[in-house]
């Protein structure tokens, strides 16, 4: 039974990592319960095997420095895995699951927690259909995209759900790394059988950054022919990559020949409303609920990718944290290095349309239209770069106003404007010059 000093102890404790630890800190901690503090040791009871994995692999060290601060004493950590289920499954073996010592499930890493939008609807279909169906559905499922867009994230989200469907299934999640540097090992102490047998038999394979077979001859030829057996066998295979397959250097046709064959799905970066779910999403991970206008600061200020919107958010609740207060648009304008806006009056898009046009002469029925020569092309981007500088306007929003474009179209724009203005010194005095006329209106 928990004393009530263990169970001030270790409150003190959550609440010293929460404040000092920001990033690592997981709205179900508050489940995780200590049991036993006794000669130096701490023993922690968690009640889900990945649960488990992320304390010890993420918050080991900050745990034992938080117990250390609160008593005053020297302190170990032990885990405890408290559910009886999950206890006898790996106590007996009974874990289909085959992960390399240096890779665990993240907790985060489910479809629940995943943000689906245009950017990424089709790969994470895909990948809910591999988790109900492995073998049938889409086989091989190639996930490509730039790094932070969530390939991982859906990789682990696939294993995890039919792991939690079919507790018997044989999964193998790793690394490109780490299959090339085992096979290279493999080699080198004549256990090539071992290898073959460890990767070859298996209900699913799931290999991520299979970019790295570039220029790895031998890899590749063991690769094809791991390949063969599992797709032959009908075992589901999926892989992930940075590019798409043909675009990988130096990998051979045949293999790229059977990446195609199956579905290849592209991630790409998420537009402001996905954004804005991603930070809402990874708020409520963190059991916090940050005001609307600062969630969409961070979804303006950051654009690439989910993993700089997390590391946005981290910095911003970091510093409340620390100054013991509330997360507020001026905290976050602080966090993010933003300073305060001055008082001015609402802009419009309209606005934005009345000033650029007289300048350069065109229409808006010319900005609306399709055509696309430089003298067109040139004030509707500029109208579009203001119109995402100086309004709250989505980039779909905008778009809407210049003939229905979509937002990849706004964000090129956008890009265009600002590479220019970093080139062009008389661009840039253009584009401040038409900014302070719309302001004035």
């Amino acid at each position: 039974m928990v004393t009530d000093v263990l169970a001030d102890i270790w409150d003190k404790v959550l609440r010293h990592l929460q404040r000092r630890h920001s990033e690592q800190w997981r709205n179900w901690f508050e489940q995780v319960e200590p049991i036993s503090l006794e000669n130096g040791c701490l023993r922690i009871g968690v009640s889900d095997v990945s649960y488990l994995q992320y304390l010890k692999q993420e918050c080991n060290e900050s745990l034992r420095e938080a117990a250390q601060q609160i008593t005053g004493h020297l302190v170990t950590l032990e885990y405890e895995l408290t559910d009886q289920d999950q206890l006898e499954q790996v106590l007996g073996g009974d874990v289909g699951l085959q992960v390399e010592n240096c890779f665990y499930f993240s907790p985060d890493y489910t479809f629940d927690n995943f943000v689906v939008g245009p950017c990424n609807r089709l790969a994470h279909a895909a990948c809910v259909a591999i988790s109900e169906s492995p073998g049938h559905a889409y086989n091989p499922l190639f996930i490509h995209g730039s790094v932070g867009l969530g390939k991982t994230h859906l990789l682990q989200a696939a294993c995890q759900s039919l792991m939690e469907q079919r507790r018997e299934v044989r999964v193998t999640y790793l690394s490109c790394e780490q299959f090339v540097n085992h096979f290279i090992e493999a080699v080198e102490r004549g256990k090539l059988h071992d290898f073959r047998y460890k990767y070859r038999y298996v209900d699913m394979i799931v290999i991520d950054d299979v970019q790295f077979l570039s220029e790895r001859e031998r890899s590749q030829e063991e690769f094809f022919h791991t390949f063969n057996t599992l797709y032959q066998a009908r075992k589901q295979i999926v892989l992930s990559a940075d590019c798409s397959p043909a675009e990988i250097p130096k990998l051979e046709d045949r293999l790229v020949s059977r990446f195609n064959q199956g579905l290849v799905a592209r991630i790409d970066a998420p537009d402001y409303e996905t954004r804005m779910a991603i930070i809402h999403k990874k708020a409520q991970l963190r059991g916090i609920d940050p005001p609307g206008e600062v969630i969409s600061l961070i979804a303006r200020k950051v654009e690439s990718n989910t993993r700089e919107l997390e590391g946005a958010l981290t910095k911003v609740h970091g510093m409340a944290m620390l100054d013991e207060g509330e997360i507020t648009l001026e905290l976050a304008r602080q966090a993010l290095g933003e300073e305060p806006a001055s008082p001015r009056h609402q802009v419009s898009i309209s606005q934005i349309i009345d000033v650029v046009t007289k300048h350069y002469g065109v229409r808006l029925s010319d900005l609306q239209g399709r055509r696309r020569s430089r003298s067109i092309a040139l004030p509707r981007q500029v109208c579009m770069y203001m119109a995402r500088e100086l309004t709250n306007h989505s980039l779909e929003e905008i778009g809407g106003h210049f003939g229905g474009r979509d937002h990849t179209t706004v964000m090129h724009a956008c890009r265009t404007v600002d590479k220019s203005c970093d080139n062009d010194p008389q661009m840039r005095a253009t584009v401040n010059s038409l900014m302070g006329n719309v302001t004035q209106v």
